[in-house]
């Protein structure tokens, strides 16, 4: 059976191995009916077997949901500069962790320390896996065995149950809660810090805000008396930013530059957020403990490979140039998308949608508010426009849109089926597929 003509090319796509496992599995699925020597009724069943193992369940898709960051769908997209390097870097030997001008063994680090510290203003960089990683391994490698204070308004958890207390316990910290979820204050610090403090600890609220009576201390604040002390502060940004989102007229985020010139000793941040490069977690700061970070044992567990080291530069040296930010980068373009912009889009749009979908549904533009997505800004929304579908059975026709060849990710809100258009890049692709919505 696996040498029926039908079968061939199903052989050349899956490999003989595959294509006798599901042929296998067809005999017991027909055996004793005529069907089972029917070698068109074989093939096709085999086709459908196979396909998901013939294809990637990594997939393209597009993200209309409204959510630029989107965990779940990627969050950020790379540079071009980005892709051709990471490219470059599978393709071939690279000098990874050798110097070309001595001849000798070098450090993974020196491809994006320069870069990090020039553009934050930090002594010395390291980068790991992602910024949970960074936190994990900072904890660890300053203050294993001992307390580490943090306001309990900074307690926080995002997703995939990344817990702060959780992440002390594993670097083998003691937390040390202080003030309350609501008000903190310095006096509350200074009463916390013992014999055994190793360090006080500052986490951006990212993913939340608390709003009404509050009161927090601030790194100016802070620093004057962990140096009265001789106590480092790390500071978890999360998200991160390298600009001044205002620039684009976005709320304001704190950014890593800040932070140094605040006196943090240690600053971590995301690299495949608001960055807009590949996952990756970094840390930035005083020489003196990033130096005892990269030399913690985790550190080589926690370590980027060649690939994202390649993507991570180059993304970094299009930092140098911030005024071309909003053409090269793409999480800064669609960031930086202005309502009358999308809205003119959602408008070209519209006859294709409807033609696509015909007469037993409606479609419309609605005005909508999104997000950046994976913790930055939470309570700040994008204005924004969707093309907007409303009729009976919503869900079905999204299951439609995610069964295209490039699956569609919308929303169902309010009862409509809403798809962004803020993240829509590829206009054309998008449109030469929504005739397979009418089969």
């Amino acid at each position: 059976m696996a040498n029926w003509p039908n079968l061939a090319s199903l052989i050349g796509r899956a490999g003989r191995p595959l294509v006798v496992e599901t042929l296998r599995a067809w005999v017991e699925a027909r055996r004793g009916t005529p069907e089972v020597a029917d070698p068109a009724a074989c093939a096709a069943w085999c086709e459908q077997h196979l396909a998901p193992l013939a294809t990637s369940s990594l997939r393209r898709v597009f993200n209309l949901t409204g959510t630029v960051l989107h965990t779940n769908l990627g969050r950020a997209l790379m540079a071009e500069e980005a892709i051709e390097a990471a490219v470059t870097a599978m393709r071939s030997p690279a000098a990874l962790e050798y110097d070309l001008e001595g001849g000798a063994r070098g450090e993974r680090d020196d491809h994006i320390a320069p870069w990090l510290c020039r553009l934050t203003g930090a002594e010395a960089a390291t980068a790991v896996n992602n910024n949970a990683g960074a936190v994990l391994l900072a904890l660890s490698a300053l203050a294993a065995g001992r307390e580490v204070i943090v306001s309990r308004g900074e307690l926080i958890e995002i997703g995939g149950a990344f817990r702060i207390p959780d992440i002390m316990a594993r670097a083998g910290c003691r937390l040390v809660e202080v003030g309350t979820t609501n008000r903190t204050h310095l006096k509350d610090y200074a009463a916390a810090i013992g014999p055994d403090t190793a360090a006080i600890m500052k986490v951006h609220p990212s993913n939340y805000a608390v709003q009404g009576f509050t009161s927090t201390v601030s790194a100016a604040e802070l620093v004057p008396l962990a140096r009265e002390k001789g106590l480092p502060v790390i500071e978890d940004l999360g998200s991160g930013t390298l600009v001044d989102l205002e620039t684009w007229g976005l709320p304001h985020e704190p950014t890593a530059r800040e932070a140094i010139a605040a006196g943090i000793d240690v600053v971590t941040f995301s690299g495949d957020k608001l960055l807009g490069g590949p996952q990756a977690g970094l840390l930035v700061g005083k020489k003196a403990f990033i130096e005892r970070i990269a030399k913690n044992p985790m550190k080589r567990a926690l370590r980027l490979d060649k690939v994202r080291l390649a993507a991570l530069e180059a993304t970094l040296r299009l930092y140098a140039d911030p005024e071309k930010l909003v053409k090269r980068l793409p999480t800064i373009r669609m960031l930086a998308r202005t309502p009358a912009e999308i809205r003119a889009q959602a408008e070209r749009l519209m006859p294709a949608f409807a033609h696509a979908l015909g007469s037993n549904w409606q479609v419309g533009i609605e005005s909508v508010r999104g997000q950046i997505g994976s913790g930055a800004l939470p309570v700040d929304l994008l204005p924004s426009f969707a093309v907007a579908v409303t009729g009976k059975g919503l869900d079905r026709l999204a299951d439609a849109f995610r069964s295209l060849p490039i699956p569609v990710i919308g929303r169902i809100q309010d009862g409509m089926l809403l798809f962004d258009l803020r993240t829509l890049d590829d206009e054309a692709a998008f449109v030469a597929q929504l005739p397979e919505l009418e089969r």
